[in-house]
């Protein structure tokens, strides 16, 4: 079975604070769930149209377990911290090779 990745990209963040809480539950929601944090943070360096927008990218052991984990009670909890205006942002569950 192949792993698969969740990879978020904030387009924008307009309450910080929002997204501060939602980082403190979704964090340990994820990891509970299988995720591990491979990337997080703003661009070391952008290429060819590339926006330096904060990305986030958190490995898990199939597309189930990111589905799960994005179903899941702690995340839930998360995304409701985070609200539905604090942040624009693009989340992707792409399955690795």
């Amino acid at each position: 079975m192949a792993k698969a990745y969740w990879i978020s990209a904030y387009r924008s963040v307009s309450n910080p604070d929002a997204l501060a809480a939602y980082a403190k539950l979704a964090g340990p929601a994820l990891t509970a769930a299988g995720g591990r944090f491979l990337a997080r943070g703003t661009p070391a360096l952008t290429k060819e149209q590339g926006v330096a927008q904060r990305t986030v990218v958190i490995e898990f052991d199939s597309v189930e377990q990111a589905q799960a984990a994005y179903e899941s009670a702690g995340y839930k909890a998360a995304l409701a911290a985070l609200g539905s205006n604090a942040a624009e942002r693009d989340i992707r569950i792409v399955e690795g090779v």
